[in-house]
């Protein structure tokens, strides 16, 4: 109960200290007007209230990952909230505070454009091919997670859901953001913050069987597939700490923001919410599964993140916990999965120029993604979400990459983007290099040793052209 407690103390206190340090170093000016008044078109650039926007960013980073992740990451033991809490602070909220800063002083242009304009036109290329990839693996998920899980519950087939759900993909994908997701998105957000409070009094005041469901923690977990902490848990989280999905969905918010200033309330903010979701489930987790996560048993043999999510929801509150399934399994992962291919338009639209103003533009560029996106939904969803974790943290050191280098040409303190840049890219290569199913599944000390090679050569290199910004300046 403290390690819980004081983890989500400083998940909140890092907003008003760390996050306010960040926003210094960043930086602001509010007499320049913004993409969204500028360039409004009542379509994508729209201007919306900071709350507004703040609630849609929220929603849109946090579908079925700080939930799913973070159940999954439970397997490793309370050291899950270490990572979630420094995750967000230091490197998701700066994260995604950068790409949708930066994306605002670039007329709100999707993070491949973003990347390109600061590290040359190979990494703008690479990016959006990378970012395409990434954003249909996760539209593709979050179909797929809701879809199957409804099926369960009427004996549909999981493809009629599909279908159902890719439609009012199509037409959130091409609407004005006012008329459809600016509407639903905040009233989605505020009951994803109440579904989080009922779960965390549930925990504090909740009994099974007698005993009190929130105790103490114990570091003393041992990942029932032997994974080692370093570097799978920092990919099994990364919704919840960090995601360079976020990144893709930054520029949607740019694109509606009214003032700079607002940009730390909105980015960073939206980031310390979603590590307040992702501790909450991760704790949910442990309190009601972790005896059977201590003798051994994956997530898999427990159903799954949706039937962990089931049980400990019917453990915690009664029968109103099908209430919270629906809205963990359901809602989120769908009004994520909806501006996930808004956001895909966006970046096709940016990189090929062609005006989005126009609503025929938009069906052409929309109805094609749909129909690759339901012929993935054919492949396995587990092998699908593996791929999904390991790009996230990926693209989330590239744009970091690009966050440092943007500080750096600017003469401000770029160690904050930098550092976890590097941090990043050690995870990322180390990962690949030594995951048994998605990698190459080779020995630990090879895969740790390349991945510190990497990231330290990286840093070395970038430390040598700030040493030769600096002189030229």
């Amino acid at each position: 109960m403290i390690t819980f407690l004081v983890c989500l103390a400083i998940l909140i206190v890092g907003y008003f200290t760390y996050g306010r340090v960040v926003a210094k170093i960043i930086g602001h000016d509010d007499s320049i007007p913004t993409p969204a008044h500028r360039l409004k078109d009542g379509v994508d650039y729209v201007e919306l209230p900071w709350w507004k926007v703040l609630l849609t960013q929220f929603l849109n980073i946090a579908g079925v990952g700080p939930i799913f992740g973070a159940i999954s990451g439970a397997m490793f033991g309370p050291v899950v909230f270490i990572w979630i809490v420094l995750g967000s602070i230091l490197i998701g909220g700066v994260h995604d505070f950068l790409s949708g800063y930066i994306s605002i002083k670039h007329d709100g242009e999707s993070v491949s454009e973003i990347v390109g304009y600061y590290l040359g036109n190979h990494a703008r290329t690479g990016m959006r091919i990378f970012s395409l990839i990434l954003l249909m693996l996760v539209g593709v998920v979050f179909t797929m997670a809701p879809a199957e899980w409804l099926a369960t519950q009427n004996g549909w087939h999981p493809h009629t859901w599909i279908m159902i759900i890719m439609v009012y993909y199509v037409i959130a994908t091409i609407v004005p953001i006012h008329l459809l997701i600016a509407k639903l998105f905040p009233a989605f957000s505020i009951i994803l913050i109440l579904m989080c409070i009922v779960l965390f009094f549930g925990m504090v005041i909740g009994q099974i069987n007698g005993t009190v469901v929130m105790q103490e923690f114990t570091f003393d977990y041992a990942h029932p597939l032997s994974l080692a902490v370093f570097p799978f848990l920092f990919v099994t989280v990364a919704c919840g700490a960090v995601s360079g999905f976020h990144s893709t969905k930054s520029p949607m918010m740019a694109r509606c923001i009214r003032k700079e200033s607002e940009s730390q309330r909105v980015f960073y903010g939206a980031m310390i919410l979603e590590g307040i979701v992702a501790l909450v489930w991760a704790a949910a987790a442990m309190a009601i599964v972790g005896d059977r996560f201590r003798a051994g048993v994956p997530v898999g043999q427990l159903g799954g993140p949706g039937g962990v999510v089931d049980y400990a929801s019917n453990a915690l509150i009664g029968s109103a916990g099908i209430i919270l399934v629906i809205i963990a399994v359901v809602i989120f992962p769908v009004t994520s999965g909806d501006t996930t291919f808004r956001s895909i338009r966006l970046l096709l639209s940016d990189a090929f120029k062609i005006n989005q103003s126009s609503m025929r533009n938009r069906v052409l560029i929309s109805l094609p993604l749909f129909a690759i996106a339901i012929a993935l939904t054919f492949i396995d969803f587990d092998i699908i979400w593996r791929y999904f974790a390991w790009s996230n943290q990926t693209l989330a050191a590239m744009v970091l990459w690009a966050g440092a280098t943007f500080l750096l040409v600017n003469n401000k303190f770029h160690l904050i983007a930098s550092i976890p840049a590097a941090f990043l890219t050690f995870i990322s290569i180390s990962y690949i290099l030594q995951a048994p199913n998605e990698g190459f599944g080779l020995a630990p000390t090879i895969g740790n040793t390349a991945g510190i090679i990497v990231a330290v050569g990286l840093f070395v290199l970038f430390m040598i052209k700030a040493s030769k910004t600096t002189k030229s300046s």
